[in-house]
Protein backbone atom coordinates (compact mmCIF):
# COMPACT_ATOMS: atom_id res chain seq x y z
CA UNK A 1 0.00 0.00 0.00
CA UNK A 2 2.74 2.20 0.35
CA UNK A 3 4.64 1.51 -2.53
CA UNK A 4 1.06 2.80 -4.51
CA UNK A 5 0.75 5.35 -2.48
CA UNK A 6 3.48 7.08 -3.39
CA UNK A 7 3.29 6.24 -7.09
CA UNK A 8 -0.15 7.97 -7.17
CA UNK A 9 2.19 10.85 -5.40
CA UNK A 10 4.30 11.00 -8.14
CA UNK A 11 1.69 11.02 -10.73
CA UNK A 12 -0.08 13.42 -9.34
CA UNK A 13 3.23 15.52 -9.49
CA UNK A 14 3.99 14.84 -12.87
CA UNK A 15 0.07 15.90 -13.88
CA UNK A 16 0.34 18.94 -12.09
CA UNK A 17 3.26 20.82 -14.51
CA UNK A 18 0.43 20.89 -17.12
CA UNK A 19 -2.09 22.44 -14.97
CA UNK A 20 0.18 24.59 -13.49
CA UNK A 21 1.40 25.26 -16.91
CA UNK A 22 -2.07 26.21 -18.35
CA UNK A 23 -3.00 28.14 -15.36
CA UNK A 24 -0.01 30.62 -15.20
CA UNK A 25 -0.91 31.60 -18.80
CA UNK A 26 -4.09 33.18 -17.62
CA UNK A 27 -3.48 33.69 -14.02
CA UNK A 28 -0.41 35.74 -12.20
CA UNK A 29 2.46 33.80 -11.03
CA UNK A 30 3.36 34.73 -7.73
CA UNK A 31 -0.62 35.23 -7.24
CA UNK A 32 -0.98 31.50 -8.04
CA UNK A 33 1.66 30.38 -5.73
CA UNK A 34 0.54 32.12 -2.87
CA UNK A 35 -2.84 30.77 -2.85
CA UNK A 36 -1.44 27.06 -3.69
CA UNK A 37 0.08 27.71 -0.55
CA UNK A 38 -2.23 29.54 0.87
CA UNK A 39 -4.79 26.37 0.54
CA UNK A 40 -2.17 23.83 1.52
CA UNK A 41 -1.61 25.77 4.62
CA UNK A 42 -5.02 25.66 5.48
CA UNK A 43 -5.15 22.17 4.49
CA UNK A 44 -3.01 21.64 6.81
CA UNK A 45 -3.97 23.76 9.74
CA UNK A 46 -6.40 21.79 11.83
CA UNK A 47 -4.35 19.33 12.22
CA UNK A 48 -1.19 21.19 12.75
CA UNK A 49 -1.84 24.13 14.31
CA UNK A 50 -2.42 22.78 17.53
CA UNK A 51 1.32 21.24 17.23
CA UNK A 52 2.78 24.10 16.58
CA UNK A 53 3.95 25.06 20.17
CA UNK A 54 6.06 22.24 20.08
CA UNK A 55 8.45 23.57 17.92
CA UNK A 56 10.08 26.31 20.36
CA UNK A 57 12.00 28.84 18.53
CA UNK A 58 14.32 26.30 16.72
CA UNK A 59 11.16 24.51 15.13
CA UNK A 60 10.18 27.45 13.53
CA UNK A 61 13.57 28.70 12.37
CA UNK A 62 13.77 25.44 10.55
CA UNK A 63 10.15 25.52 9.15
CA UNK A 64 10.96 28.92 7.82
CA UNK A 65 14.38 27.83 5.95
CA UNK A 66 12.42 24.82 4.88
CA UNK A 67 9.60 27.19 3.42
CA UNK A 68 12.51 29.77 2.06
CA UNK A 69 14.09 27.24 0.21
CA UNK A 70 10.31 25.73 -0.66
CA UNK A 71 9.26 29.11 -2.25
CA UNK A 72 12.73 29.39 -4.38
CA UNK A 73 12.59 25.99 -5.76
CA UNK A 74 8.71 25.76 -6.42
CA UNK A 75 9.11 30.14 -8.06
CA UNK A 76 11.86 29.08 -10.36
CA UNK A 77 10.59 26.05 -11.29
CA UNK A 78 6.85 27.60 -12.17
CA UNK A 79 8.46 30.56 -13.85
CA UNK A 80 10.75 28.20 -15.83
CA UNK A 81 7.79 25.58 -16.87
CA UNK A 82 5.94 29.18 -17.95
CA UNK A 83 8.71 29.46 -20.91
CA UNK A 84 9.92 25.71 -21.60
CA UNK A 85 7.98 22.57 -22.31
CA UNK A 86 6.27 20.53 -19.58
CA UNK A 87 8.67 17.40 -20.13
CA UNK A 88 11.97 19.11 -20.20
CA UNK A 89 10.48 20.48 -16.73
CA UNK A 90 9.76 17.67 -15.18
CA UNK A 91 12.81 15.51 -16.21
CA UNK A 92 15.32 18.57 -15.13
CA UNK A 93 13.25 18.80 -11.92
CA UNK A 94 14.47 15.13 -11.49
CA UNK A 95 18.11 15.93 -10.91
CA UNK A 96 17.54 16.83 -7.09
CA UNK A 97 17.62 12.74 -7.29
CA UNK A 98 21.59 13.66 -8.31
CA UNK A 99 22.50 17.03 -6.91
CA UNK A 100 21.18 16.40 -3.35
CA UNK A 101 24.51 14.13 -2.45
CA UNK A 102 26.71 16.63 -3.79
CA UNK A 103 24.85 19.16 -1.27
CA UNK A 104 25.79 16.88 1.00
CA UNK A 105 29.33 16.79 0.51
CA UNK A 106 29.57 20.49 0.53
CA UNK A 107 27.39 21.03 3.23
CA UNK A 108 28.16 17.97 5.83
CA UNK A 109 31.20 16.33 4.16
CA UNK A 110 29.28 13.31 3.20
CA UNK A 111 31.32 11.24 1.32
CA UNK A 112 29.70 10.87 -2.63
CA UNK A 113 30.25 7.55 -5.02
CA UNK A 114 31.32 6.98 -8.05
CA UNK A 115 28.06 6.43 -9.49
CA UNK A 116 27.25 9.80 -8.09
CA UNK A 117 29.59 11.46 -10.33
CA UNK A 118 28.74 9.37 -13.35
CA UNK A 119 24.78 10.22 -12.84
CA UNK A 120 25.90 14.04 -13.06
CA UNK A 121 27.61 14.10 -16.18
CA UNK A 122 24.78 11.93 -17.84
CA UNK A 123 22.40 14.52 -16.74
CA UNK A 124 24.72 17.06 -17.73
CA UNK A 125 24.47 15.56 -20.95
CA UNK A 126 20.95 15.04 -21.05
CA UNK A 127 20.33 19.26 -20.00
CA UNK A 128 23.09 19.97 -22.98
CA UNK A 129 21.15 18.06 -25.68
CA UNK A 130 17.70 19.14 -24.46
CA UNK A 131 18.65 22.81 -24.37
CA UNK A 132 18.44 21.81 -28.32
CA UNK A 133 14.98 21.34 -28.55
CA UNK A 134 13.20 24.54 -30.33
CA UNK A 135 10.04 23.51 -28.12
CA UNK A 136 11.70 24.22 -25.14
CA UNK A 137 13.74 27.62 -24.12
CA UNK A 138 17.35 27.39 -22.48
CA UNK A 139 15.94 30.08 -20.22
CA UNK A 140 12.80 28.42 -19.06
CA UNK A 141 15.73 25.23 -18.72
CA UNK A 142 17.94 26.95 -16.80
CA UNK A 143 15.34 28.61 -14.14
CA UNK A 144 14.27 25.07 -13.99
CA UNK A 145 17.75 23.94 -13.34
CA UNK A 146 18.55 26.83 -10.12
CA UNK A 147 14.92 25.64 -8.83
CA UNK A 148 15.93 21.90 -8.47
CA UNK A 149 19.33 23.48 -6.87
CA UNK A 150 17.17 24.66 -4.27
CA UNK A 151 14.98 21.81 -3.88
CA UNK A 152 17.75 19.55 -3.65
CA UNK A 153 18.88 21.81 -1.14
CA UNK A 154 15.46 21.46 0.90
CA UNK A 155 15.75 17.64 0.47
CA UNK A 156 18.88 17.93 2.40
CA UNK A 157 17.60 20.34 5.03
CA UNK A 158 14.45 18.25 5.54
CA UNK A 159 16.53 14.58 6.32
CA UNK A 160 18.44 17.10 9.14
CA UNK A 161 15.44 18.32 10.40
CA UNK A 162 12.69 15.45 10.02
CA UNK A 163 13.54 13.55 13.27
CA UNK A 164 13.81 16.64 15.29
CA UNK A 165 10.56 18.33 14.91
CA UNK A 166 7.35 17.13 14.57
CA UNK A 167 6.05 16.38 10.86
CA UNK A 168 2.95 18.35 9.88
CA UNK A 169 3.76 21.15 12.72
CA UNK A 170 7.48 21.54 10.68
CA UNK A 171 5.68 21.04 7.41
CA UNK A 172 2.82 23.97 8.32
CA UNK A 173 5.57 26.03 9.11
CA UNK A 174 7.44 25.61 5.73
CA UNK A 175 4.00 26.12 3.95
CA UNK A 176 2.76 29.22 5.85
CA UNK A 177 6.52 30.68 5.13
CA UNK A 178 5.97 30.30 1.65
CA UNK A 179 2.70 31.18 1.16
CA UNK A 180 4.10 34.55 2.71
CA UNK A 181 6.63 34.80 0.57
CA UNK A 182 4.93 35.11 -2.56
CA UNK A 183 1.97 37.12 -1.12
CA UNK A 184 4.59 39.72 -0.67
CA UNK A 185 5.88 39.89 -4.24
CA UNK A 186 1.80 39.41 -5.34
CA UNK A 187 1.31 42.42 -3.06
CA UNK A 188 4.26 44.75 -3.86
CA UNK A 189 3.50 43.89 -7.75
CA UNK A 190 0.08 44.61 -6.86
CA UNK A 191 -1.24 41.54 -8.67
CA UNK A 192 -3.48 39.36 -6.63
CA UNK A 193 -6.89 39.45 -8.52
CA UNK A 194 -9.64 37.01 -7.63
CA UNK A 195 -9.09 33.39 -9.36
CA UNK A 196 -11.84 32.67 -12.14
CA UNK A 197 -12.67 29.58 -14.34
CA UNK A 198 -11.60 25.61 -13.71
CA UNK A 199 -8.23 25.94 -15.28
CA UNK A 200 -6.95 28.65 -12.31
CA UNK A 201 -8.97 26.84 -9.89
CA UNK A 202 -8.49 23.21 -10.46
CA UNK A 203 -4.88 23.69 -10.43
CA UNK A 204 -5.32 25.35 -7.23
CA UNK A 205 -6.87 22.87 -5.48
CA UNK A 206 -4.73 19.83 -6.96
CA UNK A 207 -1.77 21.56 -6.41
CA UNK A 208 -2.34 22.69 -2.48
CA UNK A 209 -4.24 20.12 -1.14
CA UNK A 210 -2.80 16.82 -3.03
CA UNK A 211 0.30 17.68 -4.23
CA UNK A 212 1.42 19.57 -1.41
CA UNK A 213 0.14 19.08 1.63
CA UNK A 214 -1.56 15.41 1.18
CA UNK A 215 1.50 14.37 -0.42
CA UNK A 216 4.12 15.23 2.38
CA UNK A 217 1.79 13.09 4.93
CA UNK A 218 1.55 10.04 2.43
CA UNK A 219 5.34 10.49 2.43
CA UNK A 220 5.32 10.66 6.12
CA UNK A 221 3.47 7.64 6.62
CA UNK A 222 5.11 5.53 3.76
CA UNK A 223 8.51 6.02 5.81
CA UNK A 224 7.46 4.04 8.58
CA UNK A 225 7.12 1.15 6.01
CA UNK A 226 9.82 1.69 3.16
CA UNK A 227 13.37 2.59 3.01
CA UNK A 228 14.95 5.50 2.44
CA UNK A 229 16.85 3.94 -0.93
CA UNK A 230 13.03 2.43 -2.41
CA UNK A 231 11.10 6.05 -1.68
CA UNK A 232 13.73 8.04 -3.25
CA UNK A 233 13.73 5.80 -6.20
CA UNK A 234 10.33 5.82 -6.58
CA UNK A 235 10.21 9.62 -6.36
CA UNK A 236 12.04 9.69 -9.25
CA UNK A 237 9.35 8.44 -11.79
CA UNK A 238 8.30 12.26 -11.18
CA UNK A 239 9.91 12.79 -13.76
CA UNK A 240 8.81 9.71 -16.13
CA UNK A 241 4.93 11.02 -15.46
CA UNK A 242 5.87 14.29 -16.26
CA UNK A 243 7.33 13.64 -20.28
CA UNK A 244 3.70 10.75 -20.42
CA UNK A 245 1.50 13.13 -19.37
CA UNK A 246 3.56 16.06 -21.26
CA UNK A 247 3.05 14.26 -24.31
CA UNK A 248 -0.90 13.21 -23.61
CA UNK A 249 -1.99 16.29 -22.32
CA UNK A 250 0.50 19.46 -23.48
CA UNK A 251 1.01 18.51 -27.03
CA UNK A 252 5.05 18.31 -26.09
CA UNK A 253 6.89 16.99 -29.25
CA UNK A 254 10.65 17.04 -27.86
CA UNK A 255 11.85 14.87 -30.65
CA UNK A 256 14.35 12.27 -30.80
CA UNK A 257 17.22 14.45 -29.30
CA UNK A 258 14.86 16.05 -26.23
CA UNK A 259 13.71 11.94 -25.56
CA UNK A 260 17.12 11.23 -25.92
CA UNK A 261 18.19 14.03 -22.92
CA UNK A 262 15.35 12.71 -20.84
CA UNK A 263 16.45 9.25 -20.89
CA UNK A 264 20.19 10.31 -20.40
CA UNK A 265 18.88 12.54 -17.34
CA UNK A 266 16.55 9.85 -16.07
CA UNK A 267 19.77 7.73 -16.15
CA UNK A 268 21.92 9.65 -14.34
CA UNK A 269 18.88 9.96 -11.82
CA UNK A 270 18.43 6.02 -11.80
CA UNK A 271 22.43 5.48 -11.24
CA UNK A 272 23.04 7.94 -8.61
CA UNK A 273 19.68 7.41 -6.04
CA UNK A 274 21.47 4.50 -4.33
CA UNK A 275 24.24 7.20 -3.03
CA UNK A 276 21.56 9.57 -2.71
CA UNK A 277 19.31 7.48 -0.22
CA UNK A 278 22.55 6.38 1.92
CA UNK A 279 23.58 9.78 2.05
CA UNK A 280 20.10 10.69 3.31
CA UNK A 281 20.20 7.79 5.98
CA UNK A 282 23.51 9.16 7.27
CA UNK A 283 22.04 12.54 6.98
CA UNK A 284 19.33 11.28 9.80
CA UNK A 285 21.69 9.95 12.05
CA UNK A 286 23.98 13.12 12.52
CA UNK A 287 20.06 14.59 13.06
CA UNK A 288 19.92 12.29 15.89
CA UNK A 289 23.15 12.98 17.59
Amino acid sequence: MALVALIAVTAVWGVTFVQVKDAVEVYPLFAFLALRYAIAAGALGLAGAPRVRTLGRSGFTAGAVLGVLGALGIGLQTAGLHRTTVSSTGFITGLYVVLTPVFGLLLFRTRVGVEVWAGVVLSIGGLAMLSGVPAGSTEGNLLVLVSTTAQAMQIVMVERYARRFDAIALTLTAMATSCACFLVIALARGDLPLPRGWTVWGALLVTGIFASALSVLIQVWAQRRMSAARIALVFALETVWAGIFGYWLSGDRLGWLGWGGCAAILAGIVLAEPAAAAMLRRLNLLSSD
